[in-house]
């Protein structure tokens, strides 16, 4: 079998994260690129557009797995421009791989897309996967990010949806402006408080996208977040504990959306909304959190 796994947007924290787990675990990673083609620390970059086909088909055909984490970020400000370019860059994205698996002689065993608990929309009802979406611009996205995904049949090719939640990981991602504002001693609650933060370990998030290529059960959706979820005053609590800092002032809703305007240039829905996620279905396959509790998880990253 041949061990090659195609990550497309791949570049990014999660994708730099993910092509280092698949090496050690034994696969050669492509990872599909708008920058320049390269070798580099042994994998192998091939330029793309993320929205027509182009000589990059050739190294998904004949790969063994197929795995997409293609997306603007969605820490912008939410206007027009930029709202148009959040859903573009997930439909077409998917839209594209779906007509080059189609057109592969040899089309990969597995297609797995990266997704997001966005989708059952701001909040405090527990969420599996059955439960039901929710509204606004976040959720509307994941709709059609969802929609696409499924909506075109792969005769020769199981496909997975991981809808992920908050990444907590070394060296980069959602963790890193919550430590910095606990290291100035503002690691206070966050408007009220009351917003649920469904959280994972990364380690916990790699192992589930091996988990994912490697079991043939594995199909559909499921939600990927830790088993236990917190509110985010909790969280705030936990990581303040941890780095061993004392208490924090809370920063005001009014005081939220100010700086994430005119500081942050992002919407303030980012750190104001929360979605209350349980991992129902991998829980149900047998998977093991080897950090289902956020406190273990904290200490292992700081």
């Amino acid at each position: 079998m041949d061990k090659t796994v195609v990550l497309a947007g791949g570049s990014g924290y999660l994708g730099q994260s993910l092509s280092r787990y698949l090496k050690e675990g034994g696969y050669s990673v492509v990872v599909l690129t708008r920058g320049m083609e390269r070798f580099e620390k042994g994998i192998h970059y091939v330029h793309w557009d993320g929205q027509t086909l182009g000589h990059w088909i050739d190294v998904i055909n004949g790969s063994y797995a197929l795995i997409n984490l293609t997306g603007k970020s969605i820490n912008c400000l939410y206007n027009e421009k930029n709202r148009s370019e959040i859903i573009r860059s997930r439909v077409d994205s998917v839209n594209v791989l779906h007509e080059c698996v189609l057109n592969c002689e040899n089309p990969p065993e597995i297609f797995v897309q990266a997704g997001s608990i966005a989708i059952f929309g701001d909040t405090k009802i527990p969420c599996d996967e059955d439960a039901p979406y929710g509204n606004g611009f976040s959720a509307e996205v994941c709709k059609q990010w969802e929609a696409s995904f499924f909506g075109m049949d792969l005769p020769q090719t199981r496909q997975v949806m991981l809808r992920i939640g908050i990444v907590l990981g070394d060296g980069g991602g959602a963790l890193e402006p919550f430590k910095k504002l606990t290291r100035f001693y503002l690691g206070g609650t966050i408007g009220s408080g009351k917003q649920y933060i469904s959280w994972v370990h990364l380690d916990d998030l790699m192992r589930l996208f091996m988990q994912s290529l490697e079991d043939s059960a594995f199909i559909g959706v499921y939600n990927m977040t830790a088993p236990k979820p917190v509110p985010n005053k909790i969280f705030m609590q936990t990581l303040r504990k941890v780095m061993k800092k004392g208490w924090a002032p809370p920063t005001p809703a009014p005081f939220v959306k100010l700086g994430a305007y005119l500081v942050m240039r992002t919407d303030p829905s980012v750190a104001l909304e929360g979605m209350h996620v349980i991992p129902k279905r991998i829980l149900d396959q047998g998977f093991v959190f080897k950090y289902p509790q956020l406190e273990s998880a904290l200490k292992n990253l700081l």
